[in-house]
């Protein structure tokens, strides 16, 4: 029960601001089952969550810049695994998590200062996604800080970056299951939550639906001062 009211929650989170689940699933899965479980339950809901919105909501897909960033991400993955095996993790941590709220605390206070006007520097925010996801599963945050330069709506948001997830979390369950890590435990957790994580998909898209752009921005920005600031505990 504890496993499903938790992908609820983080289904919710994820179908309504595009990312960061993660951060809402692993640490309260990991309380209930172990981690090596955890993680492979909450890749395939979001493999779920994702295919849904994408099916959903297609249109509002942002085809370019979601293949811009899948592709930069997937160039970024390997250095992500080399600084999580050689660079100090709480020093990386640390240098993250300050970027990343003195970002959106200058973003709250500055809400419309700078815009990208196109795609041109997509493969910078997807490499550092890439790099974020191979050491720490972390692929969000560089994901939003794009998204929120690019003024999308929340639709937008929140579509483009399943377009993104998606083929991120397909090839992250080929590695759970090249590596033994998908297993038959896994898939009976993730068909326990699904009766929980299809309505779950629908409620976020009808919350993301009734935002107001400045509204979900702030939102956004808030989501990521929480993400650094956790980033930082772990640091500490």
């Amino acid at each position: 029960m504890e496993v499903v009211t938790v992908l609820f929650l983080a289904t919710i989170v994820r179908s309504t601001f595009g990312f960061g689940e993660a951060l809402v699933a692993v640490p309260l899965l990991a309380l209930a089952i172990p981690v090596e479980i955890a993680v492979p339950v909450a890749v395939l809901v979001s493999v779920t969550v994702a295919l849904v919105v994408v099916l959903q909501d297609w249109r509002h897909i942002h085809l370019r810049s979601a293949g811009l960033l899948v592709i930069s991400s997937l160039i970024g993955i390997p250095l992500g695994l080399l600084m999580l095996r050689m660079a100090p993790e709480h020093l990386v941590k640390a240098v993250l998590a300050v970027c990343i709220i003195l970002f959106s605390i200058y973003s709250l206070a500055q809400p419309s200062h700078y815009e990208l006007k196109n795609d041109r520097l997509a493969w910078i925010f997807g490499f550092c996604s890439g790099v974020m996801g191979g050491a720490y599963g972390i692929n969000g945050p560089p994901l939003a800080i794009f998204g929120s330069l690019r003024k999308w709506t929340p639709g937008q948001f929140r579509a483009t970056l399943q377009g993104y997830f998606l083929p991120a979390s397909l090839a992250g369950m080929a590695g759970y299951f090249m590596t033994g890590l998908w297993t038959p435990t896994v898939n009976r957790f993730y068909l326990l939550s699904l009766p929980a994580v299809i309505p779950a998909i629908f409620v976020g898209r009808v919350l993301n639906r009734r935002l107001h752009p400045r509204r979900f921005l702030i939102y956004i920005h808030v989501g990521l001062i929480g993400i650094g600031v956790v980033l930082l505990v772990q640091a500490l």
